[in-house]
């Protein structure tokens, strides 16, 4: 067994005690945000906190009506940018946080007047001690140089500052079962994807919604643990141009779990298939037409982390498949330090 897949196994008991241990944290910075909203939030992050900083930009924006903005950090270490934040909120995410760019940035935006927080999940991090309020991921140590458990994790925290900050009580008692629900989707049989992909060279991976934030980091997976050409697009925006790529048996890879975008998501898997290309679809058991089961994470705002713990066992299993040591990538660290 793989680092990835047994790190990716590893997952659900891991968000159960991170839930618990940070309940008091993330209730008490639910209320300071509610007593002083920002005006604004800027993310801070790379690779596949990036995505799921997406993941959190969603939620906020859709439950907060807040706009959410990532910033590239090239516009502190290079452009010297002249930020001006009083009033908003700056998140960074990060498995490391030791890269310099991030501490850079997160320490330009909390002079030019912004709140920070820090999503992190290696204790006493620079990262960590740029910011006003570090929430910590409680992942584990992560060896394999594909993230995992540590993403989920920065998902489950993200859901849980957004439970206390809405004072969501159905989102909270959703995520009490979360670790149960994870544990059946890492049971999910997804052979029929490693079989289609095996001899794959390219393919795209589509969602929408909160769910872009995982076709995002299935995408990144795909390229780093099976040097495939993956690309990720919303279900929304690929037929403004990606669809001139679909030619006969292209494969494409659709997740259309539970929830409000998933009957536009069934519609274009159908009109995929229609011109050729050999779909994939994600859905819940309710979906005949399906090839790949999702497990119900028990709220719509938590349908992008039983995809992905599903995706997480299936990309695994297809990086052995295909030789691939999805462990120790080629040309790729566990650590990027950017400036």
């Amino acid at each position: 067994m793989s680092l990835m897949l047994e790190e990716a196994r590893n997952a659900p008991e891991r968000i159960r005690g991170q839930l618990q241990r940070n309940q008091a944290l993330l209730a008490d910075l639910g209320e300071r945000l509610r007593l002083a909203e920002p005006t604004a939030v800027v993310t801070v992050a790379r690779g596949s906190s990036d995505h799921a900083a997406g993941y959190f930009a969603y939620q906020c924006m859709k439950r907060r009506g807040i706009p959410v903005a990532s910033l590239p950090p090239s516009l502190t270490t290079l452009a010297k940018a002249p930020w001006r934040l009083t009033g908003q909120l700056a998140l960074a995410v990060s498995q490391s946080g030791q890269s310099p760019d991030l501490v850079a940035t997160q320490h330009a935006l909390a002079a030019a007047g912004a709140r920070t927080l820090a999503l992190v999940n290696t204790p006493q991090s620079p990262l960590g001690a740029a910011s006003d309020t570090e929430i910590p991921l409680y992942a584990g140590e992560e060896k394999s140089v594909a993230a995992t458990k540590s993403y989920l994790a920065t998902l489950s925290a993200m859901a849980q500052l957004i439970g206390h900050w809405q004072e969501d009580r159905g989102l909270l008692y959703a995520l009490d079962g979360l670790p149960e629900r994870l544990t059946r989707a890492l049971a999910m049989n997804w052979s029929t994807a490693i079989e289609a992909l095996t001899g794959a060279d390219k393919l795209m991976v589509i969602g929408r919604g909160a769910g872009l934030a995982v076709a995002q980091e299935a995408a990144l997976k795909f390229k780093e643990t099976c040097a495939i050409q993956a690309e990720p697009f919303s279900g929304a925006e690929v037929r403004h141009g990606p669809m001139a790529l679909i030619g006969p048996g292209y494969p494409v890879l659709v997740f259309a779990p539970p929830g409000p975008e998933q009957a536009g998501l069934l519609e274009l898997a159908e009109w995929l298939e229609g011109v050729g290309a050999r779909v994939l679809l994600a859905a819940d058991e309710g979906v005949t037409q399906r090839q790949l089961t999702l497990v119900d994470a028990g709220h719509e705002a938590l349908q992008p982390l039983s995809v992905i713990q599903s995706f997480y066992v299936m990309v695994a299993g297809l990086a052995a498949a295909r030789g691939s040591d999805p462990d120790r990538p080629r040309h790729l660290n566990k650590v990027t330090c950017t400036l």
